[in-house]
């Protein structure tokens, strides 16, 4: 099924702010309008963000009590130990707490994530009985544990304290922690519900450099929380909360101080990637920069992200980022054998709304991955799972992008039949045990083909119309100003009617670069098309020819160039 477009609801154009008078492309202010931003003054606080207008860390509940905790832990001297997520939210969360509790004088922090394969996601009471062995009292913590009851329980047993930062949602009882700091616990009055996991820790952070301010038996120093901001717009790019508020103003922030980062491992990142002695964009972070080392974390092959994050020997970092790089190349072969194992095994596959496959030959680390792309081959919900000795199948479900289900519900209409399962309606993950698959697919099976019968077209909006003609150096300076782009504030979508597409090449991954032009052939630029769907490459049989694109506008940088290239996100013959 083809999809809609749409514009947005497009209002008044947006008021220029004095600021900016006489500059303003006309183009950036009809963006700002389809989004909602047309009074001058909401245009000023979207464009000029202040540090100083963020929200106070005390009014998240539960503050106070935390940090009156650790001001007592420091002046006891007590061990601590900050028990972070293995995801980049999590490491970003716990580099940057326990780089700012160094900074402001604690003497001795921890930190312990649970391996991804081994142990998998959660605060778990097995963790806790070891920190306590090794003389830990009080546990921080990060992007994990508001509905981990029994690790809880068996911390307040062995006496125990646990800060419990987070920023999940509840179950229907919170666990019984010395101290909860979560904005979406239900009567948290902070409006910090945008935040990740590494932004509540954060936010712990500012409370409690203010707190040693505050209290004289306490150590000053003139240590900067802007020196974490690198570690924060990491977490909250790839954790994909929405950029809003006082998110906005953070990353807007952060990714400046993430291009000109002195952290050697970091550093070192960078380079490799071509990333330094530019600005970066939040593309830059989530597409290219975290990907490689969230490899770290789902291959588990020596080296992990904190490792790269927290090291500060320049020469060290660049043997260790080699080693990144290395295991990424083999994450990457690892899911392109995977990716043509799966459309091998699903060639006879006689369901029509979902495709479901596992294999013994899957790495656990990269399902996702796979499901991912199976969504983009099939344009259908994907379940892929990986077979262990065990006869037990651990796995990941995707939905294809724009479409209107729930993964969680379509599992839970097979509940009975899954050791566990969760997640978000689009991304989520499942355990099953090899005998009870049939079963499973029958269940989905049924579940889908009730949905089919209501079905709803798919839609994509977009922001506004224009011209290739308009595009140019001094939209693209406006444009990288309006951002940064992430979730709740998308990149914007442009329409660009009856362009001409004059040549099609393909690039290593099927991808594929285009050359197109305006109706009149008088201004043309480079655009390409990643993962193409098989309707995109049948619309694109017809090159040279004409066709209506939605795209999404960015810089390229090559061989010490930079020039605009248009990202197309779909493309259909003009009429």
């Amino acid at each position: 099924m083809n999809p809609l477009w749409k514009p947005r609801e497009l209002l008044t154009e947006a008021e220029v702010p004095s600021k900016v008078e006489g500059q303003w492309p006309s183009l950036i202010g009809k963006i700002l309008a389809a989004r909602g931003f047309a009074e001058s003054a909401e245009v000023e606080k979207l464009l000029f963000p202040k540090l100083a207008d963020m929200k106070d860390p005390l009014s998240l509940k539960g503050m106070s009590h935390a940090l009156e905790r650790l001001g007592k832990a420091y002046l006891n001297n007590e061990k601590i130990c900050i028990y972070a997520d293995f995801d980049l939210d999590g490491t970003s969360g716990l580099a940057l707490l326990k780089t700012g509790m160094l900074a402001l004088g604690f003497p001795e922090v921890l930190h312990y994530q649970p391996k991804r394969l081994s142990e998998g996601y959660g605060f778990h009471a097995a963790a806790v009985e070891e920190l306590h062995k090794q003389g830990v009292s009080l546990i921080i913590t990060v992007d994990v544990g508001i509905t981990a009851h029994a690790a809880v329980n068996r911390a307040r047993e062995l006496g125990v304290d646990v800060i419990l930062t987070d920023h999940h949602l509840p179950a229907e009882t919170i666990p019984d922690a010395f101290v909860v700091v979560n904005p979406n616990q239900g009567d948290c009055p902070s409006g910090l519900g945008f935040l990740c996991g590494a932004g509540v820790a954060f936010y712990l952070l500012r409370g409690l450099k203010r707190y040693f301010q505050d209290h004289p038996q306490l150590p000053k120093n003139n240590w900067d929380l802007k020196e974490v901001l690198d570690y924060f717009v990491i977490g909250t790019l790839t954790d994909m909360v929405p950029l809003v508020e006082d998110n906005r103003v953070l990353v807007k922030h952060g990714l400046v101080k993430l291009a000109e980062t002195k952290r050697a491992g970091l550093r070192a990142l960078l380079e490799e990637l071509d990333l330094v002695d530019r600005p970066l964009t939040s593309q830059d972070v989530a597409i290219r920069f975290a990907p490689k080392l969230n490899a770290l974390s789902r291959m588990e092959s020596g080296v992990l992200p904190i490792d790269i994050f927290l090291l500060e020997d320049a020469a060290k970092a660049r043997s260790m980022v080699r080693e990144v790089m290395k295991n990424n190349s083999t994450r990457v072969q690892l899911q392109n054998d995977a990716e043509i194992e799966a459309q091998e095994l699903l060639k006879e596959w006689p369901h029509k709304d979902f495709v479901f496959v596992a294999s013994k030959s899957f790495h656990r680390g990269v399902v996702g991955l796979i499901a991912t792309k199976l969504t983009q081959v099939y344009n259908k919900p994907a379940f892929v799972g990986s077979l262990g000795d065990d006869g037990m199948i651990v796995g990941s479900a995707r939905l294809p992008q724009g479409q209107e289900a729930c993964l969680v519900e379509a599992m839970s209409s097979a509940q009975e039949l899954l050791s566990r399962f969760g997640g978000h309606s689009a991304a989520a993950g499942f355990e099953i045990a090899e005998t009870r698959v049939s079963n499973f697919v029958e269940k989905l099976s049924g579940h889908f083909s009730d949905l089919r019968e209501k079905p709803k077209p798919l839609e994509i909006f977009y922001d506004v119309e224009a011209k290739l003609s308009e595009v140019g150096a001094s939209l693209m300076k406006w444009y990288d100003f309006v951002g940064p782009f992430g979730a709740g504030f998308s990149i914007p979508l442009i329409h660009f009617s009856n362009v001409q597409v004059l040549s099609k090449r393909e690039l290593k991954g099927g991808h594929l670069r285009l050359k197109i032009a305006d109706a009149e052939g008088q201004s043309s630029s480079e655009a390409l098309l990643f993962t193409p769907t098989p309707r995109q490459l049948e619309t694109l049989q017809n090159v040279p020819g004409f066709y209506n694109v939605l795209g999404e506008l960015q810089w390229n940088y090559f061989a010490g160039q930079k020039t605009i290239q248009i990202l197309i996100r779909d493309l259909k013959a003009a009429t």
